[in-house]
């Protein structure tokens, strides 16, 4: 979300001071209705309102009047302080984004004349990426003619399945793309 501000003068006698304006929602001036129906901070409601009215109880308090439901008929107006709730707001956002597993797609690749050795190198770390909860595309590379030999390729992506079964399940079968055989992996959950 794209956080834009709009910076204007809020007036309370002699202390002048200047508040950014979220582009969601607006604030003090910028709300441009006649009348809206007034939430005090405790979430009582004082009824319906001129907004110079609401305007003048906000800035009594020293709080600041949020617009928070523009499409409601008045619209509804909370008196708070807008800068802890948009401090608080951008918290809760941060903390859910640190909980978030962002699922990768990591790639591994093999040809059709791969050695044991290489093949085991390859397992492991497709047992790796699955057990850090990635997806794994495998491809086998068909290089000139192996390509007439696709059945290599499809029996050394099922191989490689076998060998991770019991971490992963198989999300798309082996199928060719181009010159390449691409089969996806997934964690099992």
């Amino acid at each position: 979300m794209a956080l834009v501000f709009i910076w204007h003068l809020f007036d309370e006698g002699e202390n002048r001071r200047w508040r950014p304006i979220n582009g969601d929602l607006r604030i003090n001036e910028a709300i441009r209705t006649r009348e809206v129906r007034v939430v005090n901070t405790d979430g009582e409601q004082l009824g319906i309102l001129p907004i110079k009215e609401a305007l003048r109880i906000a800035a009594e308090k020293d709080l600041d009047l949020v617009e928070v439901a523009p499409t409601a008929k008045p619209p509804v107006c909370k008196i708070m302080a807008y800068g802890k709730y948009r401090y608080e707001q951008s918290k809760r956002e941060r903390e859910a984004r640190k909980r978030q597993k962002i699922v990768e797609l990591k790639e591994i690749r093999l040809t059709p004349k791969i050695e044991a050795h290489d093949f085991q190198v390859k397992v492991k770390a497709a047992a790796k990426f699955l057990k850090e909860g990635d997806k794994v595309k495998v491809s086998v590379r068909f290089r000139g003619r192996e390509i007439v030999h696709n059945e290599l390729g499809r029996s050394l992506l099922l191989q490689l399945y076998e060998a991770v079964k019991d971490q992963a399940t198989l999300e798309r079968e082996p199928k060719i793309e181009g010159r390449n055989m691409v089969m996806i992996l997934s964690a099992k959950t």
